[in-house]
């Protein structure tokens, strides 16, 4: 039954790549697969399917979510670990967490309707759709996953080595610093790596605060890249599945092109954090 049960899962996955890719194929035997991978527009309806538009717009809001979660869930974690008592632990990280159970929606929601006019009050000259609110928000969704991940790896660093940082003079913060991150190095990392992939997978958010506009990475104006909207490869997708385009045609199955891209970029970010993780490893007895 355990066995089963853990098929189960190798089952479902393998099903969705086989799935994905069966109508990939169906996808590539329309459209070529080198304008594909290096077309620099995107516009289906018209049919133009160069994915890079909607890779860079992806990467903009992972960078920018990441420059969000990583200080902020590492400091939270660093808090939680070594400095909060067990009292406060047993309140902040609860509270914590429940930012993980907030539907996606309503992040989306509140980037769109607050944290876009509180930036331009703040002076950013913003379009109303923009990837710098998408990016931040989605950075704040994916605190609680960086925050409880990391502090899980500190909490399992043993005592020993914090008390031997204090018997030679050490105080919390160089502890903190220097003996107990380090030491769980390899959990931070893979949660860094698996924030990631949630932030890349993220649909809702990038949908309703970065919009739908497909635009290719401007290097020689990076603010643009920010301020003004983009489409994500999950908001190509969501426009492939909600526009009219019928069954059958390359506007409709591009969003099973795109999705498998999403999985080997997925798939090669957690095999990263695999091997970070075995790399830097330490066993304690």
């Amino acid at each position: 039954m355990l066995f089963g049960c853990a098929a189960l899962t190798v089952f479902v996955t393998g099903s969705i790549v086989v799935t994905l890719a069966v109508d990939a194929v169906a996808f590539f035997r329309q459209v070529s697969p080198v304008p594909f991978f290096t077309g620099t527009e995107w516009e289906s309806s018209r049919g133009s399917f160069g994915v890079l538009p909607l890779v860079t717009a992806t990467l903009i809001v992972t960078v920018i979510s990441a420059l969000v979660a990583v200080p902020i869930g590492t400091a939270a974690a660093v808090y939680l670990s070594e400095y909060a008592s067990d009292r406060a632990r047993s309140v902040l990280k609860p509270a914590l967490e429940i930012l993980a159970g907030i539907p996606t929606v309503v992040y989306g929601y509140l980037a769109l309707v607050y944290l876009t006019p509180w930036l331009r009050a703040a002076g950013l000259e913003l379009n109303l759709f923009n990837l710098l609110s998408a990016s931040i928000m989605v950075g704040i969704m994916i605190v609680p996953m960086v925050s409880s991940i990391s502090e899980d790896a500190m909490s399992a660093v043993p005592d020993s080595l914090r008390e031997a940082g204090y018997g030679l003079g050490a105080t919390k913060f160089e502890v903190s610093t220097g003996v107990v991150i380090p030491a769980a190095v390899s959990g931070i990392f893979s949660s860094y790596i698996l924030a990631l992939s949630r932030a890349i997978g993220e649909t809702m958010i990038v949908v309703m605060a970065g919009g739908m506009q497909a635009r290719m990475l401007d290097v020689t104006n990076p603010l643009a890249n920010l301020f003004d909207s983009g489409q994500t490869m999950t908001a190509a997708m969501v426009h492939a599945v909600t526009s009219d385009a019928t069954g059958g045609t390359p506007e409709f199955y591009s969003m099973f092109a795109i999705g498998l891209t999403l999985f080997f970029i997925t798939f090669a970010m957690n095999l990263l954090s695999n091997r970070i993780a075995a790399r830097y490893r330490e066993e304690y007895r």
